[in-house]
């Protein structure tokens, strides 16, 4: 079977086509390289693997890759970390939208055409942040009061997208909801400005990586956004791929919607003291509280009990094991100069 996922050059993705070709599906990649710039991913040359450069909102060039595809995972988008919100409240909505609508324009003429099943939408934990439910069952998002953040609001967007495709044109889908996602390749984006954290000047692109870099470079004690109760479900990216995969393969996911996400709640100081410890051992633990971001969200707890009933999914890497690859990683950018 052969699969087109777009924004393959970016940071989910990696794990995604990593888990696809092991399963033996076909990929095509198109990416525009505006995020991180050039690229090098370690299935590169698997003969399985085409890589295309090209602008999503292109929507001929899409037609052309969608016409030889049985399935779509459209997973281009501008995203970033929470200061990404407000430093492109604007673009996220309006770019992200044209995004949006060429990809689904040309998978319904793909649908129609006879070849493409089905397009899987990547949305996002933020079209729950106004929610009070916890944890947040799929459906919320009909029920709880709209997303804030512009960023929030799009990918709620995105999912009347497929359902209005669904409604108009028979188009199947399924809605994927990462939560947290934390891996390596979460690289520094080319449109990231430093700002200052305490004596660190580094983007605020992830949680993970921002106090990663903030306790090897020595900072004591330890800066973080507001008072560390926000609560989070870290998600290895392997996990979250092989979730993807899952609802890809599964005819019970067809016009359904899923939190892929492990079940694991950790507060951001839970988070920092897990590193710290990890990072500095047995020497004390201080932190400070900086003033948050106005979409801080407090509480991002899933429930993910659809996942596993329907496709069998649970996320089981545990925080620490997902740790201990992502920070050698991480501390090996900081030496090249790539995050």
């Amino acid at each position: 079977m052969k699969i087109l996922v777009s924004g393959s050059k970016g940071f989910i993705a990696g794990y995604l086509i990593e888990e696809l070709l092991a399963k033996g599906w076909e990929v095509v990649g198109i990416d525009n390289l505006s995020k991180y710039g050039p690229v090098d991913k370690s299935y590169d040359n698997h003969p399985n693997y085409r890589f295309v450069k090209g602008d999503v909102k292109d929507t001929s060039l899409m037609e052309e890759l969608l016409s030889a595809c049985e399935y779509f995972v459209a997973g281009a988008a501008m995203i970033g970390g929470i200061s990404y919100f407000h430093e492109f409240a604007y673009d996220l909505l309006a770019e992200n939208e044209r995004i949006t609508a060429s990809s689904f324009d040309a998978a319904i003429k793909a649908f129609k055409k006879g070849r493409l099943k089905k397009i899987s939408v990547m949305s996002s934990s933020m079209v729950f942040e106004s929610t009070a439910k916890f944890p947040t069952p799929e459906g919320n998002q009909f029920e709880c009061p709209p997303p804030l953040s512009t960023y929030g609001f799009q990918k709620l967007a995105t999912e009347y997208f497929a359902k209005g495709a669904w409604e108009q044109y028979k188009l199947p889908f399924t809605v994927i909801r990462p939560f947290n996602c934390i891996g390596t390749g979460e690289k520094r984006a080319l449109c990231d400005k430093q700002i200052k954290s305490g004596n660190v000047s580094l983007a605020m692109s992830h949680v993970v990586p921002d106090l990663v870099q903030k306790i090897l470079k020595g900072q004591d004690p330890l800066h973080i956004l507001g008072n560390g109760n926000q609560i989070r479900h870290y998600t290895y990216g392997g996990d979250l791929a092989k979730g993807i995969v899952a609802t890809i393969e599964s005819d019970k996911s067809i016009n359904e919607d899923f939190n892929i996400s492990t079940r694991v709640s950790t507060s951001v100081l839970e988070l920092a003291e897990i590193i710290w410890k990890m990072l500095k051992g047995s020497k004390p633990f201080k932190y400070t509280s900086d003033k948050p971001f106005h979409y801080d969200v407090q509480n991002r707890v899933p429930d993910v009990s659809k996942a596993k009933k329907l496709l069998g999914f649970e996320a089981n890497t545990s925080l620490e094991t997902a740790l201990n690859e992502i920070i050698p990683w991480i501390a090996n950018q900081i030496k090249i100069g790539g995050i």
